[in-house]
């Protein structure tokens, strides 16, 4: 049993992997190059980066918050307790990170993705942007705990 936990621990690394190394990106990289760029191009770019990532994003963080619930279940079952409650600990954060995804970071995703969609400049959208860069690094670090709870689960 505590095997299959922590084969389901591997698979939800891999999910949640996918999602910590774009958030790691968005923060690092995409956030001070959009900061450097015009207000329509702006717009389209993160409209349109939204637009695909939006679409896309769900599979690997549906893989990693079900594989997470899985591993936690699965290892406690097993009674392996380090196991269990550090992949707890990871759906916990996964959760957390989703709830400020869908609170904060999806409506303004929402927003700029119509606006790129009808090749409009919204007149705050440096603001809209400034207020999605704002969360970007907690969900990045988010993920990255997480990462390290499911890891450690494998050690259990």
């Amino acid at each position: 049993m505590i095997e299959l936990s922590h084969v389901l621990a591997l698979i939800a690394i891999i999910g949640t992997g996918v999602v910590y190394g774009t958030d790691v990106f968005c923060a690092v990289v995409l956030r001070p190059a959009l900061a450097r760029v015009d207000d329509a191009t702006l717009a389209a770019t993160a409209g349109n980066v939204h637009l695909f990532g939006d679409r896309r994003m769900p599979i690997p963080g549906v893989v990693g918050l079900v594989g997470s619930a899985a591993a936690a279940v699965l290892a406690a079952v097993a009674g392996a307790s380090l196991a269990s409650a550090s992949a707890g600990a990871a759906l916990v954060l996964l959760l957390v990170w989703l709830l400020l995804y869908v609170r904060i970071s999806a409506p303004i995703n929402r927003t700029l993705t119509a606006a790129a969609e009808a090749h409009e400049t919204p007149a705050d959208v440096r603001v809209l942007q400034r207020d999605w860069d704002r969360i970007i690094v907690p969900r990045a670090l988010l993920q990255g705990l997480a990462l390290v709870a499911l890891c450690i689960s494998m050690l259990g």
